[in-house]
């Protein structure tokens, strides 16, 4: 499995929240986690990422690739993250947005990669755009190609379709999932919308303290 849980348990002031589950998500694998409000799903994926903090505690392995990264900073870990908030940075322009995610290198590679990021993602000439002149569904893109440059080993959506409307969240969702498959990328999804997963991938249930198939 490429992304490997084992044994994972999460508490909150010492009271359990999440009893000890295992999963694992082949490359290229979206595997959708949903449950109720306060159960523990935001705080797991911040535990995967490695930032979660107090009041949270947790146990278990994560692997990535074989690799145990439990107990490794976040930045090494490369486990992208995408939210209902695309988190573009407003000072920086959306080309600057693509190349402050991207592993250091030689320049002009870097603006080339950029450049043909914004191309994948439909954006040809937007570099120079500031954030805040784009769409809901343009800066949905801009923030997933960041994401994606970054060359995580892993990806992380937590709700990220919720502010969009109906027929761009179909879209948007389609493009995720697409450029995940594409690469390889495996991806826990947490979502309150069954309809965010994807057709035929398998989704989990946190009810009670317990994730289950659902």
């Amino acid at each position: 499995m490429a992304l490997e849980l084992q044994s994972v348990t999460l508490t909150l002031h010492g009271t359990p929240l999440i009893r000890s589950f295992n999963v694992g998500i082949i490359n290229g694998e979206v595997v959708t986690l949903m449950g109720p409000s306060g159960s523990g799903k935001s705080a797991l994926m911040s535990m995967i990422a490695g930032d979660l903090e107090a009041p949270f505690s947790a146990t278990g392995r994560i692997l990535l690739d074989g690799e145990d990264v439990s107990h490794i900073l976040p930045e090494r870990r490369r486990i992208g993250r995408l939210f209902q908030d695309d988190l573009l940075f407003p000072h920086m322009t959306v080309g600057e947005n693509l190349l402050f995610g991207m592993p250091r290198g030689d320049k002009a590679a870097r603006l080339a990669r950029m450049q043909q990021a914004l191309e994948d993602a439909g954006l040809a000439g937007f570099a120079p755009r500031a954030p805040h002149t784009l769409s809901g569904g343009q800066r949905a893109r801009v923030a997933l190609m960041r994401a994606m440059v970054a060359e995580p080993r892993a990806m992380l959506l937590d709700e990220p379709f919720n502010k969009l409307d109906a027929e761009l969240r179909g879209v948007i969702r389609g493009f995720v999932f697409d450029h995940l498959r594409e690469r390889g990328i495996p991806c826990l999804m947490v979502t309150h919308d069954r309809a965010d997963a994807p057709a035929g991938g398998r989704v989990l249930r946190l009810m009670d303290g317990e994730v289950r198939d659902d």
